[in-house]
């Protein structure tokens, strides 16, 4: 393995993420001295956690949702919510259900109902319903990694 220094430091909502690379590279600026496909490490801004963000999925953008939602446990609104509460305040529950099913096939009569009637009472649907209401990825990114846990000292 050979030496590795950082490269770059950019600060981000989250954190900072820092880019490493092999020292002869950044010396030289030669191209075959340069590691590719690795990605960048993220140090937690909240509790100096450090995570590895593998190339592939630092690449696609949505790298800083997949953290929230995959380290934090941050669950990103479900954004047939708004649609279903806009149809039970103006066309009642049987509208919302309708609608519901019409733009997420995969649920049955009793699932769609009980998802928007959880909406209807002013909460959210369980987990499970709103799984249901997203596609399925077809190239799934690889998970991040975490390498150290969070400074107990920092935790607010």
């Amino acid at each position: 393995m050979p030496e590795l220094a950082v490269l770059d430091v950019e600060e981000h909502a989250l954190g900072w993420l820092v880019f490493l690379q092999s020292v002869e590279y950044i010396r030289t600026r030669e191209q075959k001295k340069m590691l590719v496909g690795q990605g960048p490490y993220l140090v937690d801004r909240r509790d100096e956690s450090i995570h590895h963000i593998p190339v592939t999925t630092y690449a696609t953008g949505d790298w800083a949702e997949l953290y929230l939602r995959q380290v934090k446990g941050i669950r990103p609104p479900d954004p047939l919510v708004a649609a279903v509460r806009e149809h039970l305040h103006s066309a009642g529950t049987m509208a919302a259900i309708r609608h519901l099913r019409k733009q997420a096939p995969g649920f049955g009569p009793q699932e769609a109902k009980t998802y928007v009637v959880a909406v209807r009472d002013g909460g959210e649907p369980p987990e499970e319903l709103v799984t249901l209401t997203q596609k399925p990825e077809k190239c799934p990114p690889l998970s991040i990694e975490t390498l150290t846990g969070p400074n107990r000292q920092c935790s607010s």
